[in-house]
């Protein structure tokens, strides 16, 4: 097993095609910026997961279907994105705090886990075939994803602007600040909206657009941070989880200039989706509310360091953010 306090996403997205573990300096120097963060995991395939105990209550509550198979079957994306979900060391297995969460309502449902990497553009066609029966990927409850799908909430949604140290922007607060700054998102994402509705705001005022008058996209954090290291990008914006973790293992090469809730101006909340008509939901949150209760929700998200992202209660289908004209 490999023992690590903290997997850096550039390091992770070096290691793509060669055998973990054969460079012993490159090893040392992961454990060195590990100790910046504070968290101690293990990047192995065989990860010893905070476990919860069955909850009568939630697994009254789950379809005969689904009950009656036995399993599980939870989509996530693995993109590199440490600490919500990334590789382990064999370059195909899912990790992080999303598949630990996805462990434990399993384990309150009394099932087996399935787990199935996705793309995450791809999880609402896995939900409607009927591949999976949840998505647990880092997923914003909103009103128009309402319509076709049901929520349980259990963490709030987070996010930041990452900047490489030697570039010149100081701090992001506010739209003004990214006015003609060369700035990349994840399409189809929330932070996207909003990324263009500051854009939009900016151009109403009079002020530059963002270069090139559009975002650029990237669809794996690794590749943008590679840009911003290059000086072809100015900032990134996603989720924070993701970012401070990168930032605070590599502080020579990356920082956090600033955050904003996914839901800005309102406050969103991130979501266990499933189905809607599947009557899945309300097993899920009460599922939910048994590993709040016996304390695994916290040791899951004080393993991964996101603690400060933690909600007092799971709710189904809370509000979401409005849909946008």
């Amino acid at each position: 097993m490999t023992a690590l306090a903290v997997v850096p996403l550039l390091a992770l997205a070096a290691c793509a095609g060669a055998q973990a573990g054969t460079d012993d300096a490159a090893a040392d120097d992961t454990s060195a910026k590990a100790e910046a963060v504070g968290l101690e995991i293990s990047t192995s395939p065989e990860q010893n997961r905070v476990r919860s105990t069955e909850d009568p209550d939630a697994i009254a509550l789950l379809p005969a279907a689904i009950a009656e198979r036995g399993v599980l079957k939870v989509a996530t994306s693995a993109g590199g994105s440490a600490p919500l979900t990334f590789l382990a060391d064999d370059e195909k297995t899912a990790i992080g705090n999303e598949t630990d969460i996805a462990q434990l309502v399993a384990d309150a449902l009394g099932l087996e886990l399935q787990l199935e990497v996705r793309a995450w553009a791809d999880w609402p066609l896995a939900l409607q075939s009927q591949d999976v029966d949840a998505v647990i990927s880092n997923v914003t409850v909103t009103e128009e994803r309402k319509e076709l799908y049901d929520f349980s909430s259990y963490r709030n949604d987070q996010l930041g602007w990452i900047v490489g140290t030697d570039g010149d922007v100081e701090s992001i607060t506010e739209p003004a600040d990214i006015a003609g700054l060369k700035v990349a998102v994840g399409s189809g994402t929330n932070q996207e909206k909003i990324l263009l509705a500051w854009n939009e705001e900016n151009i109403e005022k009079g002020l530059d657009p963002i270069a090139g008058g559009e975002p650029e996209y990237f669809e794996n954090l690794s590749d943008a941070l590679l840009a911003l290291q290059s000086g072809r990008l100015d900032a990134y914006v996603g989720p924070n989880a993701s970012l401070a973790f990168t930032a605070a293992s590599s502080p020579q090469d990356f920082r956090v200039a600033g955050t904003l809730n996914g839901g800005w101006p309102l406050t969103a909340q991130i979501a266990v989706a499933t189905l809607k008509g599947a009557d899945l939901a309300p097993a899920v949150t009460a599922a939910l509310e048994h590993v709040f209760e016996d304390g695994t929700y916290t040791q899951v998200l004080e393993r991964w360091g996101l603690q400060d992202e933690a909600i007092e209660k799971p709710e189904t289908n809370p509000p979401g953010l409005p849909k946008t004209s």
